[in-house]
């Protein structure tokens, strides 16, 4: 289910705030985060997050394609290794 349209995208404020620091700074080292739920909105794009998967970090570079998003959605948790089947 998604968002009510009345109520806008989920921008954490915190988050939000970080981003605009390292904006006003040019810092180019990545936004540590574990904010998975948090909407991407043109004010992050060109800027590195370091998204929490539950285990690590990725690194995740924002770009114009990605407006609208959750940042937990370019940084997957589970890792697919394959069907099971004939052992060769």
């Amino acid at each position: 289910m998604t968002r009510s349209a009345k109520k806008g995208p989920y921008v954490d404020e915190k988050l939000y705030k970080k981003v605009m620091k390292a904006k006003e700074s040019g810092s180019r080292e990545g936004i540590k985060t574990w904010r998975r739920a948090c909407t991407i909105v043109p004010e992050f794009i060109g800027e590195t997050f370091l998204v929490h998967n539950g285990k690590t970090f990725l690194r995740v570079q924002i770009t114009e394609d990605m407006v609208g998003h959750k940042l937990g959605e370019f940084s997957p948790t589970r890792m697919f290794r394959g069907h099971s089947g004939r052992k060769r």
